[in-house]
């Protein structure tokens, strides 16, 4: 589609509806807050509530808004003091400097209430955007629908690390404190997510592997964008490129806490031939003896502590930890290859279950750019090809991801020693399906 047909048609309304949307969900993120947690930052890695309410608005302001501005728009907006750039910055270098990510907890100043007050002004600018965005070239508008609609994604990504980031912080505090621990809450989703997907996953003991022929194949987005008809991706999920794989198998269902037990019962965490070299010395460094928020039988989750289910995928794995009990199991994990073809709704086994909506599932494949790769010009090309380097590709989406955000050419991605996020792991292996259970007896 072009952005000549884009404008003046129900369609640009309904991606602001779509952007105002997500925009407003990120308010009803904090609602169970208390003002104390707004600047709660239990590591460097982490950031605070307030610091990703302004990030996310900073984007929109600085990659959007002040361009439009500068190019002689006339677009109503008082944007942030200039000072707030420092602050809210992430990482683009282009732009210029930033606050230390570590210290982000630290920045008890803007309040809250001027950061929500410059949210609104900034919303309130964006609906102004269809009407105006018809005085550009198609070619222009169409450039500011695509980074309007990589600001919604960006939002959305930023949602799932605030609630990630607010676990950390929170099982950091010796009263174990709840974020949600209602119906309406991320771990009631969970439960939720978990009935739904037992019967089809197969989850437990007993159900066959699913087997691929492997051959040469195709994976990657194929091209296109929002302003031009196709479905949304980021950078880093093209081109879509030629693979070639050997037959594999994957199992059926995510490990799970009983099985994940079973390893540790057999020292998974004491035996060096198991681990990485790296990951074996991050291990004993930093005490490593089981998954992150396991606490004895309990997990602590956004609900506070939980009795933890055996039946239930094993949650907040390093990649260290998947790698080695993968290897501990005779197994190994899945390529980001091998996962996207047997995501694929035209996957010969038609699909694979529990691909979505319950944990990222880490892969064997390092994070490195796809045969063709290009960053966009600018700053904005700085968003995921700077990272392409010693981390590890996830793929999936989580019981935390937004709706809608998942699709199987998704790359998400992490440093190996990282185990904060929501993610899991399924087993592979080469060739046929093994006679035996994807999964040891606990």
């Amino acid at each position: 589609m072009t952005s000549g047909l884009l404008q003046g048609t129900d369609l640009a309304s309904t991606l602001l509806a779509d952007l105002l949307a997500v925009r407003a969900r990120s308010l009803a993120l904090i609602a169970p807050l208390e003002p104390e947690d707004l600047c709660l930052q239990g590591m460097a890695d982490a950031s605070p509530p307030k610091w990703h309410l302004g990030h996310t608005t900073w984007f929109f302001e600085q990659f959007v808004l002040r361009p439009l501005q500068r190019e002689g728009l006339p677009l109503a907006y008082e944007g942030a003091p200039e000072a707030w750039g420092f602050l809210f910055n992430s990482y683009y270098d282009a732009v210029g400097d930033r606050h230390p990510r570590p210290q982000r907890g630290l920045l008890s100043r803007p309040p809250i209430a001027a950061v929500l007050a410059w949210r609104q002004r900034l919303d309130a600018a964006l609906e102004q955007l269809p009407a105006l965005l018809e005085r550009l070239e198609p070619s222009r508008a169409a450039a500011v629908w695509g980074l309007l609609e990589l600001g919604r994604q960006h939002e959305q990504q930023h949602q799932e690390l605030l609630l990630m980031d607010l676990l950390d912080g929170f099982s950091r505090n010796p009263l174990a404190p709840a974020y949600n621990s209602g119906p309406d809450g991320p771990e009631a989703l969970w439960e939720r997510r978990l009935a739904a997907t037992a019967d089809g996953a197969g989850a437990g003991a007993g159900h066959s592997w699913l087997s691929w022929p492997g051959g040469l194949l195709e994976i990657g987005h194929g091209g296109g964008g929002v302003a031009d008809g196709g479905g949304f991706h980021f950078d880093n999920e093209a081109p879509r490129h030629r693979v070639w794989l050997e037959p594999f198998c994957l199992a059926p269902a995510l490990v799970s806490n009983a099985a994940f037990a079973a390893f540790i019962a057999d020292g998974g965490y004491r035996r060096p031939e198991l681990w990485m070299s790296e990951g074996w010395a991050v291990c004993q460094q930093r005490g490593w003896r089981a998954p992150r928020y396991w606490r004895g039988e309990a997990e602590f989750t956004l609900a506070g502590l939980k009795p933890r289910r055996a039946d239930a995928p094993v949650r907040h794995l390093s990649w260290f930890e998947a790698d080695a009990y993968a290897r501990w199991a005779g197994d190994r994990l899945p390529s980001e290859a091998e996962w996207e073809l047997a995501a694929a709704a035209q996957a010969p086994a038609g699909g694979l279950p529990q691909a979505h909506g319950l944990l990222w599932q880490w892969t064997a494949s390092p994070y490195r750019p796809y045969p063709g790769f290009a960053p966009a010009a600018g700053a904005v090309g700085e968003y995921n090809g700077k990272f392409m380097t010693s981390q590890f590709v996830l793929r999936g989406s989580g019981f935390l991801t937004p709706a809608g955000h998942e699709r199987a050419t998704y790359r998400n991605f992490f440093p190996p020693a990282c185990r904060w996020m929501a993610a899991g792991l399924r087993l592979a292996r080469d060739g046929q399906p093994p006679l035996s259970d994807p999964e040891p007896a606990p």
